[in-house]
């Protein structure tokens, strides 16, 4: 009696376990390089990135001029026109070096905000695949797992693009 309730209890496990362990892999970088709304945000930061590095040019172009005056009338100049003047240079080269590290921030920040709208579109539509198809869990292949099994596991790659209206 025992040994046929032992025999039962140990069919349902194997059963219940066997039917719940669906697994998933999906790599996610292929599906967001496939966005449209990943390559508008590249371009995006890209203009903005252009715009920082033509305004600092402006700025470094200016600072170089007014060295280049300064050092040909330098000798000529009295000692406190000559110290204000130097302040002068020290400060817009202080400012360029500020204005490099805020646009660096404001580069990384706006990255960061885009890439964020992106991936939780794409974490929603890994979810609604995992619901749909009853998956335990979905792994990402780039996620620095030492080994995901693609025989034991179902690539959703395909299925995510699909949620997502992509190709």
């Amino acid at each position: 009696m025992k040994k046929l309730i032992l025999c039962a209890i140990c069919a349902i496990c194997g059963f219940t376990t066997a039917s719940a362990q669906k697994f998933g892999h999906v790599n996610t970088q292929e599906i967001i390089q496939a966005m449209p709304e990943y390559s508008k945000a590249e371009t995006e930061i890209k203009t903005l990135q252009e715009q920082y590095e033509a305004d600092l040019k402006s700025m470094q172009d200016e600072l170089t001029k007014k060295a280049e005056a300064f050092d040909k009338e330098q000798a000529t100049l009295p000692d406190n026109i000559k110290q204000r003047r130097q302040q002068e240079l020290q400060d817009m080269y202080q400012k360029i070096q500020q204005s490099y590290q805020d646009n660096q921030q404001a580069l990384q920040k706006a990255s960061q905000e885009k890439m964020q709208a992106i991936t939780a579109k794409v974490l929603d539509a890994i979810k609604a695949v995992g619901q749909e198809g009853s998956y335990v869990i979905i792994n990402e292949v780039n996620a620095g797992i030492p080994y995901i099994s693609t025989t034991l596991s179902t690539d959703v790659t395909a299925q995510v693009k699909t949620k997502l209206g992509l190709k």
